[in-house]
């Protein structure tokens, strides 16, 4: 599904408006082209299809949100852009590679496993849970993809590790290790961590489900300011305040489909879709409760 044309370089400022980058964003030519590109794409678990062809575009420095019922599709599909889910069908392009290709028998051909690789070094992945190493401290946490997979002298990357650890306010817990942390905490170092790798583009795969409500607001936070800083980034969330003020655009995904997508400011007051209208209502209303 194409993407209705964006407003240059929109993001959240710190009181949750919407406010103009002062530096105009992308320029129209580096917008005319997506850098993720998903076509006709499918994905069966046995006999449940989760995907049943789903196409998206991501522009450079767009902010993706996905939203709809659990089982709707939307870890699976952000899944699929890094080859951690592979297709049965559809043509996958991550900037100028080629990930998956339909072939003429109408089944997903991948490349080869060193391009996969390389897919994944571009496109970073924040998980529900941590992932992190538990025996190693904070700062080795985030220096070792980039010593290892890219080859980067120790300090280079531990400069960079904690130029990255200050972004996300975690420097003063570089020698700590994960167990002495908090979620939120732990959870902002797997955004460091996935940031070390310097990757095109940033997937979210509901970072915050995993942790009590009370450290939820300061992941946010950090995404907030990836946002504003024009990082492209895909979110799988239920924080429908952040989809509502964060997002470029909003997909609502149901049993395997986009049934809708829009502006935040079309999804969450006009609804087009009363499967859309059914869900926010229902969240919405979760939301309130909680509160």
């Amino acid at each position: 599904m194409t993407p209705p044309p964006r407003d240059p370089a929109t993001a959240a400022a710190p009181d949750g408006t919407r406010e103009q980058d002062p530096s105009g964003g992308p320029g129209e030519s580096a917008r005319s082209r997506p850098i993720i590109e998903l076509r006709g794409v499918r994905k069966s678990f046995g006999d449940h299809e989760a995907l049943r062809g789903v196409s998206v575009d991501v522009h450079d420095g767009e902010v993706l949100v996905l939203i709809g019922p659990s089982g709707s599709g939307k870890t699976t599909l952000i899944r699929t852009i890094n080859a951690i889910e592979t297709v049965q069908a559809g043509d996958i392009r991550i900037g100028d590679i080629q990930l998956s290709r339909t072939s003429a028998d109408g089944k997903a051909v991948y490349c080869d496993q060193k391009t996969v690789r390389s897919v994944r070094r571009t496109v970073g992945m924040v998980f529900q849970k941590f992932n992190l190493f538990p025996h190693r401290t904070v700062l080795q946490n985030v220096t070792e993809a980039p010593m290892h997979v890219l080859g980067m002298p120790r300090g280079e990357a531990e400069a960079k590790a904690m130029a990255l650890l200050r972004r996300v306010a975690l420097a003063d817990k570089a020698h700590s290790l994960p167990h002495e942390l908090s979620g939120g905490q732990q959870q902002r170092v797997a955004i460091a961590r996935a940031l070390a790798m310097e990757p095109r583009a940033m997937l979210f795969d509901e970072v915050t489900s995993a942790l009590d409500p009370e450290l939820v607001d300061e992941v946010l936070l950090v995404m907030r300011q990836l946002a504003k800083s024009g990082t492209t980034m895909i979110v799988v969330t239920h924080e429908m305040q952040f989809a509502r003020q964060v997002a470029d655009r909003v997909i609502v995904m149901d049993q395997g489909v986009i049934i809708e997508e829009g502006t935040p400011e079309q999804i969450f007051t006009a609804p087009a879709q009363e499967r859309t209208a059914t869900f926010l209502r229902r969240v919405l209303h979760q939301d309130s409760e909680v509160s």
